[in-house]
Formats: structure tokens, sequence, C-alpha cells
């Protein structure tokens, strides 16, 4: 099984077009155009990662619209990390699980901790374990080990952990890195 991540896909959302400057006609354009992307990536037997920002907007409160969308959503496992756009209507459908946070084991290494927002520490943070987030859409990419996997930075494509880990490679290590994960030990 493939793990695929994405994040503040806004499906159903207007104003997010010209709040971050998405190169969409409407959100019916962008809808499509997302799911098209979706669709085209993740297989069948694929795990597909939302953290966070689904839907928003009057459409993301209408149970028809949502069953629609959820339909469409591709893979065998779709899992949500709420973020703060996600309401109950969203939370209700039947993903495979609904979390605030977690922790997804996906290849080598320490399991990549997901979160809708960036933190600036976690699980597993001094051996490895890659932060995944969004919320900030494309004000911020992240840093060496905590990677914004939204839609505004990533072509409006989902990627991989292999694509997070070759971005993060590049990233800046997080200025405040020593404030927080000092080598003391504790307890």
């Amino acid at each position: 099984m493939k793990h695929w991540y994405t994040a503040d896909t806004h499906f159903g959302h207007d104003n997010i077009i010209k709040h971050c400057n998405r190169p969409f006609q409407s959100a019916s354009h962008m809808d499509a155009v997302l799911m098209e992307n979706l669709a085209s990536m993740v297989g069948p037997d694929d795990a597909l990662w939302v953290v966070g920002d689904f839907a928003f907007g009057p459409k993301a409160k209408d149970r028809k619209w949502l069953t629609n969308l959820f339909a469409r959503l591709p893979g065998k496992e779709q899992h949500l990390v709420i973020g703060n756009h996600d309401g109950e209507a969203t939370q209700e459908w039947p993903w495979t699980s609904v979390t605030q946070l977690t922790e997804v084991s996906d290849g080598k290494g320490a399991p990549s901790v997901l979160c809708h927002y960036p933190m600036i520490t976690w699980h597993r943070a001094r051996k490895g374990a890659l932060q995944l987030f969004g919320h900030v859409h494309d004000q911020w990419m992240g840093s060496r080990n905590a990677v914004n996997v939204g839609v505004d930075v990533w072509g409006y494509v989902p990627v991989t952990i292999q694509d997070i880990q070759q971005r993060a490679r590049t990233l800046p290590v997080n200025m405040h890195w020593d404030d927080v994960e000092r080598n003391v030990e504790i307890g």
C-alpha cells in the first residue's frame, strides 16, 4: 500500500482561490482539477491522508454534496487529520480514521507525525520523525524536519513520503530547533 499526503484542498471554497492566488476560475473548476489530480496518482490499493481542511464553505455543510465528493475520493483508505475548517459534516463521513494528530509508518525510519498545524516539536523528533502539516497554505514551506504537504506548495497534487523527504533535505533547519530539542536527558 502506497501512502499519499495532501492538505488544504478546501473543496467547495470560492474565496480560497483569491486568498491563495490559486489558478482556478471557480470552486467547481478547482474541485474538478483537485479530484482529477488525486485520481491520477492515488491507486485503488493506496491510502490517502488529508492533513486538514478538506472542504469549506456552504457546500461543506451540504450532506448530498459531501457524499458525492467523498464517494469520488480514490484509494482503499481515506484518512482525515482534522483541520480548523473540517466541521462535523466533514468529520462524519466514513473515513478510515479521523484524528487530530497521528503517526504514520511509511517506509524506513521513524514514523511521520501528522497534524494540521505546524509544530515546534513532536514525538520522535530527535530520532528523525518528520512532521507533516498544512494550515499555512503558501506562507511557509516548512523546515528540514517539518514539511508543508498542502496543495498550494505542491502544484495541487498529493505527494509521497519520498517526495516529502526529498524536499525536507532542501529546507533550512528550524531556527528554534536548538531551543526546544537540546540533547539533554530529562527525568
